[in-house]
């Protein structure tokens, strides 16, 4: 037990400090590169830090696991926006750009609902054909952003700059320390779960969920305080669009999933975080996300976590 702990409080340290090195390599980069920090967020800052939700639903997916596989990244989303992006907020509130709102979050809200139409509407889970339409949608995706977010700046950004091959290193080794605290943290975690003998549903969609997401958490919270608002919400909005198009499209490929292990209210709590998201735009402080946003957001955490323990 005492190990256990040590190993998940390394976790989190390794996580921390690969956090603050990727933030700085990567906004480097991106200046180097001449895209946008939103750019890299999504691309880079986005997949480096869903690697465990990939490593854990595609381990699940190979087992034939669908609790594991589809828990997991529903678990992640849900707790990505609602509180993430909701604690990110309350400690800086996030700027949002026109195409911010008329493009990006919306295009996030609607792969969201292509995966629960897949999946839950017209059928009891994800298919084999479900998976590379998943696959297919997602590389257009990544085409897109490039094309359409490649010049954009966030001026807001400090301007430091690292020799472009240092600043390569950074991104490694943070991406490196991510991915490692990050899944000591979740196998720490999950041993600890299972001795107290819940169920695999619920340690993917609170354990495992919450483990995944940390290297977003602490990314979106460093890149914030350091002023790098673009990269902070693409960073999720990225994982969030890896976790449902590129992570659900592979483990479907590799196996055929079921949604039968998901309630009503898990896949419904995923569509209303991310539409609230779009809706707060409009409330409070406009074209930010603020602190009053950020409250009501993780009001609705705590009542859906609420829900999941009282089902336990």
């Amino acid at each position: 037990m005492t190990l256990d702990i040590l190993l998940i409080i390394l976790g989190l340290l390794l996580v921390v400090f690969g956090a603050d090195g990727l933030i700085e390599g990567a906004s480097s980069v991106a200046r180097k590169l001449g895209v946008s920090e939103f750019v890299i967020g999504v691309i880079l800052v986005g997949f480096g830090t869903s690697l465990p939700e990939l490593v854990v639903s595609v381990t699940g997916a190979v087992e034939g696991n669908s609790a594991i596989a589809i828990g997991n990244v529903v678990g992640s989303n849900i707790f990505n926006v609602l509180v993430i992006l909701a604690v990110t907020a309350l400690f800086c509130p996030i700027d949002i750009t026109r195409i911010n709102r008329h493009r990006d979050i919306p295009l996030t809200f609607a792969m969201s609902a292509l995966v629960l139409t897949l999946g839950w509407v017209f059928g009891d889970g994800l298919s084999r054909l479900d998976g590379a339409i998943l696959l297919l949608v997602f590389a257009g995706y990544i085409f897109l952003n490039f094309r359409w977010n490649g010049a954009r700046e966030d001026p807001d950004a400090p301007k430091r700059h690292i020799p472009l091959l240092p600043a390569i290193l950074l991104v490694l080794g943070g991406l490196a320390a991510l991915v490692y605290g990050g899944r000591m943290f979740v196998d720490r975690s999950v041993d600890l779960a299972h001795r107290i003998g819940v169920s695999d549903k619920f340690i993917a969609i609170t354990v495992l969920a919450v483990g995944t997401s940390l290297p977003e958490f602490v990314t979106a919270l460093v890149a914030a305080l350091k002023k790098h608002s673009q990269m902070a919400l693409g960073n999720i909005l990225g994982s969030i669009t890896f976790n449902m198009m590129l992570i659900l499209g592979t483990s479907a490929v590799i196996s055929p999933m079921s949604f039968a292990d998901m309630h009503w209210v898990d896949l419904s709590t995923l569509s209303v975080a991310i539409l609230m998201l779009w809706t707060c735009i409009y409330t409070g402080k406009r074209n930010q996300l603020d602190r009053f946003d950020a409250a009501v957001m993780l009001g609705a955490a705590c009542a859906y976590f609420v829900w999941l323990f009282i089902k336990l």
